[in-house]
């Protein structure tokens, strides 16, 4: 009965461990998914939000790109856009708030692949964006690169991926 009682313990202490350990250490995958829904959270906004909270937020939006990032956005009914560098971004992010009163943006199938070496990574995903003045949804799938950059996750590239319409 005490083998038992110790096996169990040993088990449940195990367990605990490991958890820990995923929790101190998430995988490249988990940190790149955290990093999307972050990226996703900080472009969506609401009417009326102080202009120092959008100041705010655009520039940690941009935080999540790396400085030489290079961004190609072919959406259906909008035409083609394409920004290089982070500067670049806080700007389109920025006129884009003033511009619409609301946008909420969802990232959606996301497929994430994890180079062997783990120092880059590629995410497949469907990005799913509404603004207040728009009732339809724009609905578009991207292909978002990441590289390891300093400890963290950043993203490299970003471009539309061509679907048959």
């Amino acid at each position: 009965m005490k083998i038992v009682l110790r096996l169990v313990l040993l088990a449940a202490a195990a367990a605990v461990c490991a958890w820990f350990w995923t929790l101190l250490f998430p995988s490249p995958e988990k940190m790149i998914r955290k990093q999307l829904a972050l990226v996703a959270a900080e472009a969506s906004f609401q009417t009326g939000e102080n202009p120092l909270i959008t100041a705010n937020r655009a520039e940690n939006f941009a935080s999540r790109f790396g400085t030489n990032v290079e961004i190609n956005i072919n959406l259906p009914e909008h035409g083609q856009d394409g920004f290089v560098g982070r500067a670049e971004i806080t700007q389109a992010v920025a006129g884009m708030r003033s511009s619409v009163s609301s946008l909420k943006v969802e990232f959606l199938d996301m497929n994430v692949t994890v180079d062997p070496e783990k120092q880059s990574a590629t995410a497949n995903l469907t990005v799913k964006a509404q603004s207040a003045y728009d009732k339809n949804f724009i609905v578009q799938e991207m292909k978002i690169f990441f590289q390891k950059i300093e400890g963290g996750w950043l993203i490299t590239r970003v471009e539309t991926i061509r679907t048959l319409s």
